[in-house]
């Protein structure tokens, strides 16, 4: 056999395929999960929504993005990215109020600020965090807003919000349901109404033809099972 051809043969191996996928930060356990039932080598990289969307927007080399809300997908959608225009929902979730582990449950959403004493509550960006976003949402319906907007611990993204109350850092935050159930030291005190955040979803787009494999993933029942364990819910 030609030396040339021995070469190409033996090399084939070595040159696996990567994808790279941008994701919101409360996806990392579960896409991890999901990134080791793949045959390609998956680079994953965790932020907040918008971080990750403005990302890809100035060109960053990602394959596959998903992310926390569908607002940040609409977003790149209008800055010219594609594929972002029809992207795949993947799963919903939920919004919790957690404390430290162990805390007794709240009675209502009343009873925030008895709890706080004062004390910040932790919670995403509400500009470019959709956790944020959604508890601002919740808290003005719940006719809370204007009393807690200013005792608030605004974090980069609701893993961040997460560990200042695991840490014992603040008293309260408002995270995903799924991220109270990834932590040992938190619990959740009480379960944020969905009508009063609207639906949260989860829409993933592969940017490019490299990244096609890993939807597909998401979108299997495979995939879906992983979700479904991690304790997010069908979309």
């Amino acid at each position: 056999m030609p030396l040339l051809c021995l070469f190409l043969l033996f090399s084939g191996p070595a040159l696996a395929e990567r994808i790279t996928v941008f994701a919101a930060a409360s996806l990392r356990g579960v896409l991890e999960d999901v990134a080791a039932l793949a045959q390609e080598e998956v680079i994953l990289s965790f932020g907040g929504s918008g971080t990750m969307a403005r990302q890809v927007a100035a060109g960053a080399p990602a394959d596959v993005i998903m992310l926390a809300s569908p607002l940040w997908m609409d977003w790149l959608a209008e800055q010219g990215v594609a594929a972002a225009i029809n992207p795949a929902i993947v799963a919903r979730n939920a919004l919790v109020v957690i404390g430290p582990a162990g805390a007794a449950p709240l009675d209502g959403p009343e009873d925030l600020a008895a709890r706080l004493q004062g004390n910040r509550l932790a919670m995403g960006q509400r500009d470019a965090v959709p956790a944020g976003a959604y508890a601002q949402s919740w808290l003005r319906a719940a006719g809370l807003w204007d009393d807690l907007s200013t005792h608030l611990a605004e974090t980069d993204n609701v893993r961040a919000a997460l560990a200042l109350v695991a840490r014992g850092e603040t008293p309260l935050g408002i995270v995903y349901a799924t991220d109270a159930a990834a932590e040992s030291g938190v619990s959740v005190l009480y379960e944020v109404p969905a009508q009063l955040t609207g639906p949260i979803f989860y829409p993933a787009a592969a940017l490019n033809a490299a990244g096609a494999p890993f939807l597909d993933l998401l979108v299997s029942p495979q995939g879906r099972a992983v979700f479904a364990r991690h304790g997010f819910r069908a979309p």
